[in-house]
């Protein structure tokens, strides 16, 4: 879980997912869910920032069965399809769920 003093320290990191969220079409539950992902493993280095944002959005939309491809949300984030590739599967563990075996 986090606290609402994180909600403020990443502002900027809440605006991306809303304005990725947007871009790609996607429901306001995969908005919730991509910043619930978000806060709950946001990263104390500012430069892992922007991948958690990105796996959050791929994997909270894959959750709530939104699904986006991972080049999609990666352009609309701007980050590599690989650093979503990396990452998004332990945001799904973290979030006490199990990721498909595609």
């Amino acid at each position: 879980m986090y606290r609402a003093r994180e909600q403020v320290e990443n502002e900027r990191w809440l605006a991306e997912i809303e304005r990725a969220t947007e871009q790609l079409d996607l429901d306001t539950t995969v908005r919730s869910r991509a910043t619930d992902l978000f806060l709950s493993t946001v990263p104390d280095a500012e430069r892992s920032k922007r991948a958690t944002v990105a796996a959050s959005l791929y994997a909270g939309a894959l959750i709530e069965g939104d699904r986006r491809s991972q080049q999609a949300v990666a352009d609309a984030v701007g980050v590599s399809r690989l650093t979503i590739q990396q990452r998004w599967k332990e945001l799904i563990e973290a979030a006490g769920l199990r990721p498909p075996e595609w």
